[in-house]
């Protein structure tokens, strides 16, 4: 090959291997440029289905990224960021204990409402009270069990009993509404009063028992990053997820209403 056949089949090389580079796809993940982190999602307990499930999808569409699910009432959940429990993401099944962290200037934002829910009786299979309506829970001899007043689901009982005109005397008042299905399930009480949600996650360990005056305490859930959060892009990404069109297809998809 002559020297200039030789320069100009160099050059050629070179400007092909320039194009190729520039052509080529981008791959944070595998250069190691990619998102990486943790984000911590503390979130009412009647969420515990649907934001698992979000949370894989979010890794799955972020790899390198851990979301850490913390469940429990709403009321536990705020007393707990309140003293300083390292959250990034609060999702609580009310206003009023999203409201207690606003006022106390631990959020980073104004919340956004995501869902909506219900009560529904929930009794064992087999019904053994023989259970069809919400003044059947006031009867005599009837094991009721319930959320406390201040976990939302406990809130929301008190408004219907006002409603249905029956004041309950439930044998026990749990921390979260998934305690209460848990008596129910184990035939520890012989109803409870859940969300449509909880029931319908439990499936056929549990029967549900609609009833009209549910109506009249239809519970809001709110999001927010909390003030404190470590990683503030990483919990707006996930709240986006939970209030964008895919999180709420799995939240209608397991009973919740939209706000």
């Amino acid at each position: 090959m002559n020297p200039r056949s030789l320069l100009s089949a160099l050059l050629g090389a070179g400007v092909l291997a320039v194009a190729v580079t520039g052509c080529a796809p981008a791959n944070p993940a595998a250069s190691g440029e990619g998102p990486s982190g943790t984000v911590t999602v503390f979130a009412a307990a009647s969420l515990k289905s649907t934001f698992t499930q979000l949370a894989r999808d979010f890794e799955a569409k972020n790899p390198g990224i851990k979301v850490t699910l913390n469940f429990a009432g709403s009321s536990d959940l705020a007393t707990q960021i309140s003293q300083g429990a390292p959250a990034d993401v609060f999702a609580s099944a009310d206003t009023r204990n999203m409201t207690r962290l606003a006022d106390a200037n631990l959020l980073d934002e104004a919340p956004r409402n995501f869902a909506t829910n219900v009560l529904e009786i929930v009794v064992p299979p087999s019904n053994p009270a023989n259970i069809s309506s919400f003044p059947d829970l006031g009867k005599p001899g009837v094991k009721v069990v319930v959320c406390a007043p201040q976990v939302p689901c406990g809130a929301a009982t008190q408004v219907v009993e006002k409603a249905a005109d029956t004041a309950l005397t439930p044998v026990s008042e749990e921390s979260s509404v998934t305690d209460v299905l848990g008596k129910v399930i184990s035939q520890e009480a012989d109803a409870g009063l859940v969300y449509v949600t909880d029931v319908k996650t439990a499936g056929s360990k549990v029967k549900g028992i609609p009833f009209p005056e549910s109506a009249q305490a239809v519970t809001t859930y709110p999001i927010a990053t909390v003030g404190s959060a470590r990683n503030k892009e990483l919990a707006e990404a996930f709240m986006d997820l939970v209030t964008g069109s895919e999180g709420r297809k799995v939240l209608n998809d397991a009973g919740f209403g939209t706000p």
